[in-house]
């Protein structure tokens, strides 16, 4: 296996970043594309999840600017439709791409010629999870505990 891109290891996550344009530079500055080895080729992007989409359009973009013939994308987890109250910074429901667009407007919107998540009941599987006990609140908007009301209402207004 070869990578077509190379990770600079010094920049954190992007998607947490609190303004679009700092998150859109963090991906410039963290992936560098492999020309060589991207021209002419079909290329499958495997990413842990797409959160507004904004950085999965942008290495979909550098790997084409590279030369990549076609670009798949390959996520590790179900859509993120809801925000995790939790302990995981996640922005607004309003700012989560796939509680607004079906599979294909995200496709189309990160311009990759496919997509394709990880279902529930196959990361449920990944985990060893047959008692239902891990939270997939952030993929199911169904939470845990009853205070959800509350922290929705807060959320909401920021």
């Amino acid at each position: 296996m070869k990578f077509g891109l190379i990770r600079n290891h010094y920049i954190g996550r992007t998607f947490i970043e609190p303004a679009q344009a700092i998150r859109d530079f963090g991906v410039r500055l963290k992936l560098n594309p492999v020309r060589s080895l991207l021209e002419g080729q079909r290329v499958v992007l495997v990413d842990d999840s797409i959160i507004r989409g904004t950085t999965s359009r942008k290495i979909v973009r550098i790997v084409r600017e590279a030369g990549a013939r076609e670009v798949h994308v390959r996520i590790s987890c179900p859509p993120t439709v809801s925000p995790c109250y939790y302990g995981i910074d996640t922005p607004t429901r309003a700012e989560l791409i796939a509680a607004r667009q079906p599979l294909e407007g995200i496709r189309e919107f990160i311009d990759a010629d496919s997509l394709g998540y990880l279902s529930i009941e196959r990361l449920k599987e990944a985990v060893d999870d047959t008692r239902g006990l891990y939270c997939l609140a952030c993929y199911t908007a169904e939470y845990p505990t009853a205070v959800q009301e509350s922290l929705i209402s807060l959320r909401n207004r920021q």
